[in-house]
C-alpha cells in the first residue's frame, strides 16, 4: 500500500490502500457500531413463493417460522452442551452458555455473535475436551453466525467467519497446539453453512430487486403509453379547436359589413370578439404546437380533416378488405355531434376493430351506434377467432387510448370478454342537448 503525491500537492492513495480502508470501514459498521442495538427478528412474509406452497389456514401461522427455527437451534445447542459435560451442574452451566447466544439472536444479533465468540474459550476451560471450540461451540457458534448472516449482509458473514478463524488459529496454539485442534474442521463447517446462507440471501434479494424493477418498468410503460395517447388526442383536438376559432375570428371580422350602418357599440363588440378569438388561437398554437411535429404515431398530415362518424362506412370497407366480417347498426335519430365527440367515437371504433383483426383473426364483428337522448352510445362486439391465422400479440395500448378518450369526454366505458369467447366494448359519451330555438 503506497501513497503518491500529485503535481498539485495532493496525496493520491493506491487502490490497495483504498480497498483496505473500505474493508475496515465496513468491519466497523457491521460488527462494532451499535453492537447492542435492539433488532427483533421479523416475521416471515406469508405472500412469498415458499408460503404459497401451504394451505391458507397453515399459511396464516407461518409468520413465526423464523422464531421456531431459532428456538429449535437453541435447544439443539443446549443439548450438545449438556452432553459434553461430566456432571449435572457443569452440564447445566455449559449448556446455558452455549445456547444463550443463539436465543439472543432473536433481539440483538450482532451482540449475540460477540457473546458466542467470548463464550468459546470459557467452554474450553470449563468443559475440556476439544479446543478451541469445545462442547457445543461448533454447532452453537455456527448457528449464531448463520442467523446473523441471514439478517444482515454477505459482508458481515465474511467478517464473522474471518474473525472466528483468527480465534481458531490463536486459540489452537494457546490451548494445546495444532495437533488436536478442531479449528480447521470448524472453519470448513462454518464456511459451508455461511456460504449456503449467503447464497440463499443473495438469491432472495435479487428476486426482490427484479420484481421491483419489473413493477417500476410496468408503471413507467403505462405512464408513457398514457402520455402518448394524450398527445395524440391533443394533436387531433388542436386541429378541431383551431378550425372553429379561425371561423369565429373570420365571422367576427366580416359581421359589421353585413349590417347597414351598424352602431359603434356593435362594431366594437365584434372587434373585441375577433381580438379574443385571435388571441385564443395564438395561445392554443403556442401551447399545443409542439404536438404538431411529424411523428410515426401520427401518420395523418397535420392539415388533413379529422374523421367523423360519417366516415365509418369507409372505415368498415377497409377492415372488410382486410378479412374482417363486420356489420353496422345505427339506432336513434342521426344528428350532428360536437367535433370532439365525433372524432373520439370514430377513433374508438377504429381501435376496437383493429384489436379484433389482431387478436381474433377470422372473427365476425358488430358495430352499434346509438343516438340516444343525452348522449351517444357505441358497442363493438366480436366473436372468437375462427381462422387459421394465429392472433398477434399487441402492446396493450389500445384499451388505454380508448379509456383516455372516453374519460376526456366524461363518459363511461366497459371492456371485457363475452360468454362465447369473444370481446365486447361498450361506451357512452354524454352530449348536452342544444336548446330549441324560440318559435
Amino acid at each position: 500500500m503506497t501513497e503518491t503525491t500529485s503535481s498539485a500537492g495532493t496525496r493520491e492513495r493506491s487502490p490497495e490502500f483504498s480497498f483496505v480502508q473500505s474493508a475496515l470501514r465496513g468491519l466497523r459498521a457491521d460488527l462494532f457500531r451499535d453492537v447492542r442495538a435492539y433488532r427483533p427478528l421479523p416475521r416471515l412474509a406469508t405472500d412469498g413463493p415458499f408460503a404459497r406452497q401451504f394451505p391458507q389456514r397453515i399459511r396464516r401461522e407461518l409468520d413465526i417460522l423464523p422464531h421456531i427455527v431459532v428456538a429449535c437451534l437453541t435447544l439443539v445447542s443446549l443439548a450438545i452442551g449438556v452432553l459434553a459435560a461430566t456432571d449435572e451442574l457443569a452440564a447445566l452451566v455449559l449448556g446455558t452458555i452455549a445456547a444463550a447466544p443463539v436465543a439472543l439472536t432473536l433481539v440483538r444479533p450482532v451482540f449475540a455473535w460477540w457473546i458466542s465468540l467470548a463464550a468459546a474459550p470459557v467452554l474450553v476451560v470449563e468443559g475440556g475436551g476439544l479446543y478451541p471450540w469445545a462442547g457445543g461451540s461448533i454447532f452453537a457458534h455456527t448457528a449464531v453466525m448463520a442467523i446473523v448472516a441471514a439478517r444482515t449482509r454477505p459482508r458481515t458473514a465474511a467478517w464473522m467467519w474471518a474473525i472466528s478463524g483468527v480465534y481458531g488459529v490463536v486459540g489452537g496454539g494457546l490451548f494445546g497446539g495444532w495437533y488436536d485442534s478442531d479449528a480447521v474442521p470448524m472453519a470448513m463447517f462454518s464456511g459451508i453453512v455461511l456460504a449456503l446462507v449467503v447464497l440463499i440471501q443473495v438469491n432472495r434479494t435479487t428476486r426482490r430487486q427484479v420484481v421491483a424493477e419489473r413493477t417500476v418498468t410496468a408503471v413507467e410503460r403505462d405512464k408513457r403509453t398514457l402520455l402518448e395517447e394524450r398527445t395524440t388526442i391533443a394533436r387531433e383536438l388542436h386541429d378541431v379547436v383551431a378550425h372553429h376559432m379561425s371561423v369565429v375570428a373570420i365571422q367576427a371580422e366580416a359581421a359589421p359589413y353585413r349590417v347597414e350602418n351598424p352602431p359603434p357599440e356593435l362594431e366594437q363588440a365584434f372587434v373585441t370578439i375577433r381580438e379574443n378569438a385571435v388571441a385564443a388561437l395564438t395561445e392554443l398554437r403556442r401551447v399545443l404546437g409542439v404536438v404538431r411535429v411529424e411523428s410515426s404515431a401520427y401518420p395523418t398530415a397535420p392539415d388533413a380533416p379529422q374523421p367523423t362518424l360519417a366516415d365509418l362506412d369507409r372505415l368498415l370497407e377497409n377492415v372488410r378488405e382486410a378479412g374482417l366480417t363486420v356489420t353496422r347498426t345505427v339506432t336513434g335519430a342521426v344528428r350532428d355531434l360536437p367535433p370532439g365527440v365525433e372524432l373520439s367515437a370514430y377513433r374508438i371504433v377504429q381501435e376496437a376493430l383493429s384489436n379484433t383483426l389482431r387478436h381474433a383473426p377470422g372473427a365476425e364483428a358488430t358495430v352499434e351506434v346509438s343516438y340516444v337522448l343525452g348522449g351517444l352510445g357505441l358497442r363493438v362486439v366480436n366473436g372468437p377467432a375462427t381462422g387459421l391465422l394465429k392472433p398477434s400479440p399487441g402492446a396493450g395500448h389500445g384499451i388505454t387510448g380508448m379509456r383516455e378518450r372516453v374519460s376526456m369526454l366524461s363518459g363511461e366505458m366497459t371492456a371485457g370478454g363475452t360468454d362465447g369467447g369473444g370481446y365486447e366494448i361498450t361506451v357512452f359519451v354524454p352530449v348536452a342537448t342544444a336548446p330549441e330555438a324560440d318559435a
